[in-house]
């Protein structure tokens, strides 16, 4: 059974960053990450939040853009950036099957 709301650890540990990035990121794009709050005050996350975190993640890291450009690209169309980030997750997924076989060799 699938979890409706993540922890910003479970988070941070989805995408492999650090739980400090993951709360740096949800502050600097609030029109875009929309964290719940528990009765703690702690932040909860759905996975659209967490699908737009593999974005903002994609943006920043790999194409290297600034705070400022990555929010330019995800107000824009961001079919581009959905797809870049598909075709991402599907090459780390096939790059993990690979060592997979090569640690069986």
């Amino acid at each position: 059974m699938e979890k409706y709301l993540y922890t910003i650890g479970e988070t941070a540990e989805l995408l492999g960053e650090a739980t400090s990035c993951i709360r740096f990121w949800s502050d600097s794009f609030p029109k875009f990450i929309h964290p719940k709050r528990n009765a703690k005050g702690n932040r909860l996350f759905t996975k659209e939040d967490i699908e737009t975190f593999k974005h903002i993640q994609m943006l920043l890291k790999i194409e290297g853009l600034t705070l400022e450009g990555a929010a330019k690209r995800l107000r824009g169309d961001r079919k581009d950036v959905i797809n870049k980030a598909k075709v991402l997750e599907s090459l780390k997924d096939i790059r993990q099957q690979l060592v997979e076989i090569r640690s069986e060799l």
